[in-house]
């Protein structure tokens, strides 16, 4: 019968490997990531919050739009650009989420401007 002590020591050892890769891949994305952005700082941040949030408002705006047309069908031309549109507006975003993300986990320097540091 089992004791169940090996099971503990797996999972103490599964652990271990996988907090090691954990560290590993961090490294890895941190070393690769600030080769093409050294830094962040909270203007860049928000300047791409802006950019992110104009391609919104374009793409919604042309959805509005497009509810409001007289047409009952859109053209598959309107359609083309609205396609395109929430096609910029979803990149933006993931973008926008990747740089979060990117920040959260370390992987980029962050400017803390006014801080004392």
């Amino acid at each position: 019968m089992n004791s169940g002590k090996g099971d503990y020591q797996d999972l103490v050892a599964h652990r271990r490997f996988l907090d090691e890769l954990e560290h590993g891949i961090r490294m890895v994305n941190r070393e690769i990531i600030h080769e093409k952005i050294p830094e962040i700082t909270k203007d860049y941040f928000l300047k791409m919050a802006v950019m992110t949030s104009r391609v919104r408002a374009e793409y919604l705006g042309a959805a509005f739009e497009l509810v409001e047309s007289s047409s009952l069908v859109p053209s598959e031309e309107v359609v083309a650009e609205l396609r395109a549109k929430r096609e910029r507006y979803e990149e933006a975003v993931e973008a926008f989420e990747a740089l979060k993300r990117a920040i959260e986990r370390g992987y980029v320097d962050v400017s803390v401007e006014g801080s004392g540091e």
